[in-house]
């Protein structure tokens, strides 16, 4: 059994048992039940232990390493651009369209009530929203290490991104260095996060213990919300990446759906990027007439960092989060979500799901001084919302392709 399954299962047996336990009544049992939460709370702390440190050295390794790309010609400096351009966008269209999709659809308040009440809930009060004017100023950290500290995600991404293109213009031996000392780095606290997601089921299993106790299986509505939120999100995402393709009426969105169906059917066999590489240069060569020249270099680029739909799901969780503890988010605070999801969408290729969703989804919630415990519930039902967020990765990877191609032709000589 994969660990996903694994922590789904615990997710269903921890609420199964919570519910059973609350109706026996027993005092004994119920003292169980608040014995293992904590640790639950235990093991959600020890993945906030890994967030500042890897999501320092993945963006400082990353950046340096794909500014360095992008400087060695102009195909890799415009797949660059096109890819931060979509990021920006897609995390900007879901910063405006999931909160009209929560006040237009809310979460059913029952559900709502029941996961929240075996989640730990908000310790005191969030801390009041800055003006704008101080929001920008707060982009940049005064002190770096007191950012970190604090878990101030944003100021800590910001300066990381300073650092990483700081890289790129000293001695090439230099650079290379600190690129590899900040990749070890990142690759040892990835390695921590794996040891700490073998427990899964075991953490998952003590939230969802306490949720189902107090809570009763109500909490399975709102997981079931979550599924088809970020699911629906994903396939629209990947629907808007069909007039990119399109557009210029070299490729039709027949041929485009035609060619992309393949890859598609591996990518949501697989649920990863990377084993679908290959289906991917295949379609781009095949069905798209693309020259080698371009596949080789724009879809290896694309699948280590263009993750579409990593930006804009794990934003959107990171709504839910927010709509689930009834928190309205200001504008100000949307758009560091969007600034934060965009960033964290670079490096989390080549590891598992599990890795992956907390690298990206808990510094958003940080970021916004959102509780957290949850994200471990929400884990365990990311099987169906993965598959959809492959898809639409590998779909906006050939998208972005197909136009860097038809840009290339249509240059002058």
């Amino acid at each position: 059994m994969s660990p996903t399954n694994r922590t789904l299962v615990a997710l269903a047996a921890g609420l199964a048992a919570g519910a059973a336990i609350s109706g026996t009544g027993s005092a004994g049992l119920a003292r169980a039940v608040s014995f293992l939460q904590p640790v639950g709370t235990l093991w959600v702390n020890a993945l906030r232990m890994t967030v500042v440190p890897l999501v320092f050295a993945v963006l400082v390794a990353g950046v340096a390493t794909a500014a360095s790309a992008a400087s060695a010609g102009r195909l890799a400096a415009r797949a660059m651009i096109l890819f931060a351009a979509f990021l920006l966008a897609s995390a900007a269209v879901t910063a405006l369209l999931v909160p009209a999709v929560f006040a237009a659809f809310p979460i059913p308040e029952s559900g709502s009530a029941a996961l929240r009440a075996g989640a730990l809930a908000l310790h005191g009060q969030l801390p009041p929203v800055a003006p704008a004017s101080e929001w920008l100023i707060g982009i940049i950290p005064v002190n770096p290490f007191e950012a970190a500290v604090e878990g101030a995600v944003l100021p800590l991404i910001v300066f990381a991104l300073f650092f990483a293109f700081a890289l790129t213009r000293i001695a090439p031996a230099l650079r290379d260095q600190l690129t590899g000392f900040f990749q070890a780095i990142a690759d040892a606290m990835i390695v921590i996060v794996k040891w700490i997601l073998w427990a899964a089921p075991l953490g998952v299993f003590a939230l969802a213990l306490g949720v189902g106790f107090h809570g009763g299986l109500g909490a399975a509505g709102a997981l079931l919300y979550y599924v088809v939120l970020l699911s629906v999100i994903c396939l629209l995402a990947t629907g808007a990446m069909y007039p990119v393709a399109a557009a210029g009426r070299t490729l039709t969105y027949r041929q485009f759906a035609r060619g992309s169906a393949p890859p598609q059917i591996v990518a949501a066999s697989t649920q990863s990027s990377l084993a679908t590489l290959p289906a991917m240069i295949e379609a781009a060569q095949k069905d798209f007439g693309l020259p080698a020249g371009i596949t080789g270099l724009v879809l290896p680029l694309a699948v280590s960092l263009f993750r579409l739909s990593t930006a804009v799901a794990n934003l959107a969780a990171a709504i839910f989060v927010a709509e689930l503890y009834g928190i309205d988010l200001t504008p100000a605070q949307l758009a560091t979500g969007a600034l934060v999801s965009v960033a964290t969408s670079v490096g989390s290729v080549g590891v598992s799901s599990q890795v992956s969703y907390f690298f990206g989804v808990m510094p958003i919630c940080l970021a916004l001084g959102l509780p957290v415990e949850v994200l471990a519930l929400l884990l365990a039902v990311e099987v169906l919302p993965d598959i959809f967020r492959t898809i639409c990765n590998v779909t906006a990877d050939l998208a972005v392709t197909v136009r860097l191609g038809r840009e290339r032709r249509a240059a002058p000589r």
